[in-house]
């Protein structure tokens, strides 16, 4: 078995040990996983997996080591705080269990606890909730001030993203995502995508997105270039791309699926090919017919990381029988060098264009999006050989393993699998059907092991606007008395902890947090 990947992450002697590998018991003992029919599961990208890893040609190695790198780092801050709690615990009753408490948390997570909670634990015991939500809290902060720096690189590299884009012609991105956390990582990792100023990122339960709240966005992104000519002039046939990205599990599709549609794929692809619809729809008919939009939809399997791209018709239209499966072009191009690979996926797209029955379509969509389909699926090449890498494969935590709820306009600077569940949201009411999906993972995660639902509320202001720093503090701190009532059994069981933060909207701006009344 090739295992050395594997022992460089874990850490040999003298090595540094990372917490994400230790989800391997021994590197040795890695097993092929089981389908959910109890038989050993096949890669479908690499059938050599486990015990021999594939080598694509088109595998970003160096981007591949940077990512793991990252991950660790960040994950490393959340996956400690459970093991020093439990120390914390041991060191109940002590004379100066204060002190040997926050030396354990200085050293082991680099923070000390909140003073007044070990100083009273002398009363009540110790207040392991409230400690346990403070360090994923502070966890949050360090890693966004630690990954600021990272931002700055992204946006150099989103400069050639937007000349990417305009080159393909499109003026303006739009993805929406599945809030799972499984999709946290889905830009800097799955699809390698950077930072970019055409960029827009959502993420909803089930991948419903707000097609209103789209269609305003993409009249801003119009009214931006007929004003200013940005990235393109009004004249210039460039398109507004929306694309939503829904996922399943390749191992167990009835359970570890999309929590938001009863892990039924299929419900999944269809009510994300709705919202396009929708969108593209509503947009011609208030804006007739040259509207020039473009719709896209992407598939994942979460225990994979692999891709599906469902290949539009000349007309732009989608099918969910049209697509290409980049594990099969993975398995398909190993033997190859790297310009044979890049010519064998351009022809899968255009066998894909060229299928029959109920995925056929009307001709091959345009080159830009051609080559756009092709840039991504080249991207998550390096992606599956990641996961092969670090993970053998298949990835270990198939479910659900989110450290807390990130509520609002999200974290740049952590994007990581299975870091956070994210609900999008300006208001509790509008928002309500993501906030109860995730809190209900988390009900099964944290509560019924005794554990708090750490919740991270976080908004984006821009400073250049008068007054919009304070009416955006108003709206968290409104935004946070309006969960508080509405989980208000686990907040008053201290089930429920929250966190206020803001940022101004440039990237890598520093964190400020809010207190919450």
């Amino acid at each position: 078995m090739d295992t050395r990947k594997i022992r460089r992450l874990r850490g040999g002697p003298g090595g540094q040990t990372v917490p994400m590998a230790r989800q391997f018991a021994e590197a040795e003992r890695i097993q092929v996983p089981l389908q959910a029919d109890g038989q050993a599961a096949v890669h479908p990208a690499c059938a050599s997996l486990p015990e021999r890893q594939c080598h694509h040609p088109l595998a970003n190695v160096t981007e591949n080591a940077r990512l793991a790198r990252c991950e660790n780092t960040i994950k490393e801050r959340f996956d400690e705080i459970v093991p020093v709690l439990k120390d914390v615990s041991a060191l109940a009753g002590l004379r100066d269990f204060t002190e040997q408490a926050n030396r354990l948390a200085e050293q082991r997570l680099g923070h000390v606890f909140p003073a007044a909670v070990l100083e009273n634990s002398w009363i009540r015991g110790v207040n392991i909730p409230m400690l346990y939500s403070s360090s994923v809290f502070a966890a949050l902060v360090a890693g966004v001030e630690q990954f600021s720096q990272r931002i700055h690189q992204e946006q150099a590299d989103g400069q050639s993203l937007d000349a990417l884009l305009v080159d393909c012609g499109f003026h303006a991105v739009n993805v929406s995502a599945c809030a799972d956390g499984r999709l946290k990582g889905l830009f800097p990792y799955i699809l390698r995508l950077p930072a970019s100023n055409l960029l827009r990122r959502s993420a909803f339960a089930g991948t419903l997105f707000d097609v209103e709240s789209d269609i305003l966005d993409w009249q801003a992104a119009e009214l931006r270039r007929f004003r200013e000519g940005y990235p393109s002039t009004s004249d210039s046939g460039t398109r507004y791309l929306k694309v939503a990205v829904y996922h399943g599990s390749s191992l167990d599709p009835t359970h570890q699926g999309c929590a938001a549609h009863q892990s039924n794929e299929k419900v999944a692809m269809e009510a994300a090919l709705e919202r396009l619809n929708q969108f593209r729809q509503g947009i011609e008919n208030a804006f007739c017919c040259g509207a020039s939009t473009d719709i896209l939809l992407i598939g994942l399997d979460t225990d994979t990381d692999a891709i599906r791209i469902h290949v539009p018709d000349s007309q732009g239209d989608l099918s969910l029988f049209r697509f290409v499966d980049n594990a099969e072009i993975y398995k398909n191009t190993l033997g190859m060098n790297a310009d044979q690979a890049r010519l064998a996926i351009y022809e899968a797209i255009e066998n894909a264009s060229d299928i029959g029955g109920w995925g056929q379509g009307e001709g091959k969509p345009h080159d830009g999006m051609r080559r756009l389909i092709a840039n991504l699926l080249i991207n998550n090449l390096s992606q599956i050989e990641y996961v092969a890498e670090n993970y053998g494969g298949w990835y270990p935590d198939k479910g659900h393993g989110e450290r807390f709820i990130s509520i609002g306009d999200g974290f740049q600077e952590l994007q990581v699998r299975n870091l956070a569940y994210f609900a999008r949201l300006d208001t509790v009411e509008e928002g309500a059907a993501d906030l109860d999906v995730g809190v209900k993972i988390f009900r099964h995660l944290n509560v019924e092991q005794g554990l708090p639902i750490p919740m991270a509320i976080h908004y984006y202001y821009d400073a250049n606007v008068p007054g919009h720093k304070e009416r955006v503090i108003a709206k968290l701190q409104r935004v946070s008395g309006a969960i508080r009532a509405r989980y208000a059994e686990l907040w008053s069981a201290g089930m429920l902890f929250l966190h206020g933060s803001i940022q101004n909207h440039q990237l890598g701006s520093p964190l400020e947090e809010v207190s919450l009344p």
